[in-house]
């Protein structure tokens, strides 16, 4: 597995920069690999802070390894510019981060399993409390690691259960819930949240009404004698288009990486677009291995699924599905060579896709194809990917393999 690659100041030609990547990365096997626009990536965290106004935090969803993308290279990165939080999955992400000098909060988005709190504390990083009885585990915890002897009361952020049903507390039980806090002398809640299920679909009531169930919860939070704290409420969705959710901080997954939900009706994402632009921050690319001349009718890939409908040129590419190039993309997707678009034929296996370059003259082994990303006037983004196999960017992101190696630009 490759580990971390120096940055590398990006330039327009992508010939140009996969040279510059060969010579840092000293390739000694297969020719694939991600570039990271660390510039882009801080582009679109200047243009969300412009979008939802001074005031407000902004968090940056790093879990999963920052979307497959590399949480600690962007991290870093994300560090310099002044974030305010950092969101992660579990307490072992968020100690990768600190272990990697990062300084800021970090929120532990699903809180903890029973055994991890050691780990809370060590690394400073801020729990999810979703019931009550994670709260009574966490103050014994902290009393036993002997931090409550610094007299001082360990953070954590209330997570409301306003309609997504899968984690946080309902909120009828607010009460209850206040009633144990009071008995907890030694933890502080320092904010309250919800997560919205379906923020980009203005077709479906569904975010208005959690709006409204989360704002009776933090009302009876506050008849209980709770302080909420902190209030966040936003998505990605929900930052580009629900002004009335962005609250005292904002939480950043997708559209920190340049890539704009799917919103409902398209009409809405082309204004969401036009008010908030975004840099697409992946590309992925891989060099031609090899060159078949296949027949009329001849056969291509697992399953026999592509027939040439003429003499065809296929050129295959060291790049499968444990690289990032989904099986959903089969007889599907394209690729972008020398510009031109080429549809990606048969199955799509492990190790290997193939592309029809009939059309495309002068191909040549060692030839560029750009799976996401530009090449000249043409782009393939993830984004248009998901929404042409009928999933969302963040899962074709997270599906970047170990085993490319991810070069970051300037």
């Amino acid at each position: 597995m490759f580990g971390p690659v120096e940055c590398i100041t990006r330039r327009h030609s992508i010939h140009g920069l996969a040279n510059r990547v060969n010579k840092k990365v000293n390739f000694t096997g297969r020719p694939v690999w991600a570039e990271i626009s660390l510039g882009a990536i801080t582009a679109n965290l200047r243009a969300i802070r412009r979008h939802i106004g001074t005031g407000r935090k902004v968090l940056a969803v790093v879990k999963a390894n920052a979307y497959g993308l590399g949480a600690i290279e962007i991290s870093r990165s994300l560090s310099r510019t002044g974030i305010d939080w950092f969101g992660v999955t579990s307490p072992s992400e968020g100690a990768e981060l600190r272990r990697a000098g990062i300084r800021e909060p970090i929120l532990v988005l699903t809180g903890f399993w029973p055994g991890e709190e050691p780990s809370l504390f060590r690394w400073h990083l801020t729990p999810t409390i979703s019931n009550a009885a994670q709260l009574v585990r966490l103050e014994r915890a902290f009393v036993q690691s002997k931090g409550a002897t610094a007299r001082r009361r360990y953070p954590f952020h209330l997570k409301i259960n306003s309609g997504m049903n899968r984690l946080g507390i309902a909120p009828d039980s607010v009460e209850k819930f206040a009633l144990v806090l009071n008995k907890c002398r030694h933890l502080r809640l320092e904010g309250t949240y919800t997560h919205f299920a379906s923020a980009e679909d203005f077709t479906n009531p569904q975010t208005s009404e959690q709006e409204v169930v989360f704002q009776e919860a933090l009302q009876r939070l506050r008849g209980a004698g709770v302080d909420p704290g902190m209030i966040h409420l936003a998505n990605s969705g929900a930052i580009c288009a629900r002004p009335t959710t962005w609250a005292d901080m904002v939480r950043a997954g997708a559209i920190l990486y340049g890539y704009h939900q799917n919103f409902q009706p398209p009409a809405r994402k082309r204004r969401v677009a036009a008010e908030l632009v975004l840099r697409p921050s992946l590309a992925l690319r891989a060099r031609i291995i090899a060159l078949q001349s296949v027949p009329a009718g001849g056969r291509v890939g697992y399953g026999a699924t592509f027939a040439a409908s003429r003499p065809s040129r296929i050129a295959v590419l060291p790049a499968g599905y444990a690289d990032g190039v989904v099986r959903g993309l089969s007889n599907r997707g394209s690729v972008l060579i020398r510009g031109q678009r080429a549809p990606i034929v048969g199955i799509v296996s492990m190790d290997l896709s193939a592309v029809d370059v009939t059309a495309i003259p002068r191909i040549a082994i060692g030839d560029i194809a750009t799976i996401f990303g530009r090449d000249g006037d043409d782009a393939i983004e993830v984004s248009d990917a998901a929404r042409e196999i009928g999933t969302v960017t963040s899962d074709l992101l997270c599906a970047l393999g170990q085993r490319v190696p991810r070069i970051y630009l300037r």
